[in-house]
């Protein structure tokens, strides 16, 4: 299995409809990618000061599946409207597991 975790530090002056949007639109990913096993998003809660703002995890069967997802047009036009002009800083891993 491979894990796919992103972290996302917002714009200054990203708005609090934008956040909301963005996570929306990220939400909707299990829907419409299918290579998606386990799938998990939201916004820091607040309990540690330098935390990212907002992360999402994802889990695939194998590398061709993160590439699916990674690749999928959905998925790459919800960040480029949504994510990408409200990001900041932008942090993300994969691993096995």
């Amino acid at each position: 299995m491979i894990r796919h975790v992103v972290m996302f530090r917002w714009a200054e002056g990203a708005t609090e409809e934008q956040q909301e949007l963005a996570a929306a639109e990220v939400a909707r990913l299990p829907s419409v990618v299918p290579s998606l096993r386990a799938f998990a998003s939201g916004a820091d809660v607040g309990v540690n000061q330098g935390n990212f703002d907002f992360a999402v995890a994802a889990d695939f069967d194998d590398v061709d599946g993160y590439v699916a997802y990674r690749d999928h047009p959905e998925h790459r036009a919800i960040v480029e409207k949504f994510i990408r002009p409200i990001t900041a800083q932008r942090a993300a891993v994969q691993f096995e597991f």
